[in-house]
């Protein structure tokens, strides 16, 4: 596809009777000592915890206390006697303690307390008895009476409820986290049995060649005798590679449901924890837990966030994702296949995996689960849509075939689209048109977005960019057919776009093709130019494809007269987004852009010289794009024939598909326009006298799909309606 925007390429448990006589009892040996030094490990920790959390209250305790205790000297106390400040005073067994009539220091009463001195006790009593306060009010005088039995209970309690608290918080916090000395070294794999898995090898399509591998591992697990009598043993490993959303989990899951064993599933980044030692701690963990379940699969889904290389290129250096490595590394090693325990991975950075892990021992297969190809998107979409409701215009094929470079979750994503419109249009079922809606929806940019107002000159700058992609590309020998060109913007940001889609399923591109690539991306501003003599920023995206194949032609697939066949670059996510990192000297990346800049250039002039030859059907089929919004790719061609005097080509059965796949939506949008266009006009309110200016005469006029607007939206200006979003300011300054 060619456009502003897009591009497409080419392209429960049970057993099994799986025992081993010798290993019987393995789940049944005395583990007293272990379990006895966990126990004192978990108590050791509740004591310590005990601890910190006494310390804790009684600081808490004696930081509430100071704000309404405060201690002063013997002389203070006599000092607010002589004042006739003093309200209260009560005798305890070591001190004083006194209230003022008058506080300025506080805006809350603060009892004060002091020592007693016991040779002026007397006379101080003598005195209390006859000193008045301020208020000339006598002084009150109390004594406490020590109660030990009550000072013990509050001191005990103040040590054991803290410590119930904090013992009962700690194991919701060992539940909540798995078990074992606060839960931080114990595994958090989910374990699934048969039932609940659910998933066989029948839910996954597309992937044949990733399923037969599989498949013998999983007729190991249910039929292990067959492979021990002639010396075989189960692969310790496989490791599932591929792009994102191509079901490398979904697969993982079918080995288990087909061999109807334990299946634990946990991602890389459930061992990476802040702590060193806590993700080796939890390799340990699972793998033990493993064995008292064997046989069973374990499943380590992006494995690279453990598994990374230790080499420093490629972020080495990290002691706690080392020694998770080095464990994982160890526990592989370690275990017997003869238990039947499957290790599964899935990644899609094989490139930055340590060496160590992917040697066989370890990981003894690497299945590629690649992008389905026609077929295989096919098989993809049938599964998907085995549940939904379809009508007999629904043509899967065409959509398989539409659809190229689209990944599994791609293709589930647009039936679930599909049913998800037809509900919207209180339909039963789904029809084509659903189907292609989603489509442009998942493959294309999104939702159309009909609500955003572009002014004629846009318009017609986005028509003749479009009809240069169209045109340049109908007129080269290389290129992929148009299917639909429209100027209706989109919610992802593309104000228009052409769709190219292959008719056939192609692995291998020419050097002719490549370059026919890069001119139809070219003609974009190609076109631009030639009408307007000024270019946009449409471009960006046609700009950045084209350079994009054009350093790889010259880096990567020896097109370049200029370096010939040297490699200049290496892909370094192949599964991701296929970035190529140079592998050369400065001054030889600079003769590579030069290189690169030639092809654009000349891509650029050969436009140019097709759209100059060819100005008469630009301009027809933009002005026709700029009336209609959006043609197929046979309207296009039909056009473009009659035009050049060509004779009309009967197109094979893919086109055929294809163009009936593509045209569905547009004779339901060609069916919704005569609609809007005999729909009977309502009747509306005629003024008996002229309005005044600025002021609605609508009653209850309610919009059509003819363009009529109701009240509050047309206004009677200069003797007509006008709508108000289409009045300016200067409108009134007459």
């Amino acid at each position: 596809m060619s456009d502003n925007k897009y591009e497409f390429n080419p392209n429960e448990f049970n057993p099994n009777e799986f025992n081993d006589p010798n290993n019987r009892n393995n789940n049944n040996r005395p583990n007293g000592g272990n379990n006895n030094k966990k126990k004192g490990q978990t108590i050791m920790s509740f004591v310590f915890m005990a601890l910190i959390a006494l310390f804790i209250v009684s600081l808490v305790t004696s930081r509430f206390s100071s704000y309404n205790k405060k201690e002063t000297d013997y002389s203070d106390f006599l000092a607010e006697l002589d004042k006739h400040n003093i309200a209260t005073v009560e005798f305890s067994s070591a001190q004083i303690n006194y209230t003022l009539v008058k506080d300025d220091s506080a805006n809350y009463e603060i009892t004060y307390y002091t020592g007693r001195i016991v040779s002026d006790e007397t006379a101080l009593m003598e005195r209390l008895k006859t000193e008045k306060t301020s208020d000339d009010k006598p002084i009150e005088i109390r004594a406490t009476v020590p109660d030990n039995t009550s000072t013990w209970i509050v001191n005990i309690l103040s040590m054991v409820i803290p410590f119930i608290l904090f013992w009962f918080l700690i194991s919701l916090l060992m539940k909540k986290m798995g078990g074992g000395s606060m839960g931080v070294g114990k595994s958090n794999a989910k374990v699934y049995v048969e039932k609940s898995t659910g998933v066989t090898f029948k839910d996954v399509a597309g992937q044949d060649e990733a399923k037969e591998t599989l498949q013998e591992m999983v007729d190991f697990l249910n039929n292990p005798g067959r492979y021990r009598q002639i010396g075989a043993k189960l692969p310790k490993g496989a490791l599932l590679v591929g792009p994102p959303g191509t079901g490398k989990t979904l697969l993982a899951k079918a080995v288990a449901g087909e061999a109807g064993v334990p299946f634990f599933s946990l991602a890389g980044s459930d061992f990476v924890e802040m702590f060193v030692g806590v993700g080796a701690s939890r390799v340990r963990d699972l793998f033990k837990e493993a064995q008292k379940m064997a046989p069973c699969i374990i499943f380590i889904d992006e494995i690279d966030a453990i598994g990374k290389s230790r080499d420093s290129r490629y972020g080495g250096g990290n002691d706690e994702r080392e020694q998770t490595l080095n464990q994982l590394l160890a526990e592989m090693d370690g275990f017997d296949t003869s238990k039947g325990i499957l290790i599964l991975a899935a990644t899609n950075r094989p490139e930055v995996l340590d060496k160590a892990l992917l040697r066989p021992g370890r990981f003894d297969r690497r299945v590629i689960v690649d992008k389905p190809d026609q077929k295989g998107r096919l098989e993809t979409l049938k599964v998907h849509a085995k549940d939904v409701h379809m009508d007999e215009s629904v043509d899967l094929d065409a959509l398989a075939l539409a659809s190229a470079g689209l990944v599994g979750s791609d293709l589930a994503n647009i039936i679930n689209e599909a049913a998800i419109n037809a509900v919207k249009h209180r339909r039963k079922f789904v029809n084509q048109s659903d189907l292609f809606e989603a489509f442009e929806l998942v493959a294309v940019g999104g939702k159309e977005k009909k609500d955003r107002v572009m002014s004629d000159k846009e318009r017609k700058i986005v028509a003749y960019h479009e009809v240069g992609h169209a045109l340049v590309s109908a007129l080269q020998k290389n290129s992929e057919p148009v299917q639909k060109i429209t100027i209706v913007p989109r919610t992802m940001g593309a104000l228009g776009y052409t769709l190219q889609t292959p008719e056939e399923e192609k692995f291998l591109q020419t050097k002719e093709e490549l370059i026919a690539k890069i001119n139809t991306y070219m003609a974009g501003r190609a076109a631009e130019m030639l009408v307007f003599e000024s270019a946009t920023s449409g471009a960006a995206n046609d700009i950045e494809s084209a350079t994009k194949i054009a350093r790889a032609m010259v880096t990567m697939y020896g097109m370049s007269d200029t370096f010939g066949m040297m490699a200049l670059a290496t892909v370094e996510n192949q599964y991701l987004d296929g970035k190529a990192g140079l592998i050369c000297g400065e001054d030889t990346a600079a003769l590579i852009d030069k290189e690169v800049l030639s092809i654009i250039n000349k891509a650029y002039d050969d436009a140019m010289q097709m759209l100059i030859e060819n100005r008469e059907i630009l301009d027809k089929i933009s002005e026709y794009l700029f009336q209609k919004e959006t043609i197929t790719g046979k309207e296009f061609m039909k056009m473009f024939r009659e035009m050049k005097g060509l004779p009309d080509e009967e197109p094979d059965e893919n086109a055929k598909k294809l163009e009936s796949f593509f045209a569905e939506e547009h004779a339901k949008q060609d069916e919704a326009a005569k609609e809007a266009e005999t729909a009977p006009e309502p009747e509306m309110f005629e003024p008996e006298v002229q309005p005044e200016e600025n002021t609605s005469v609508f009653q209850d006029v309610a919009p059509t799909k003819s363009g009529n607007y109701n009240e509050s939206e047309m206004v009677w200006h200069n003797g007509r309606f006008v709508k108000k979003d289409d009045l300016r300011d200067d409108m009134f300054e007459e």
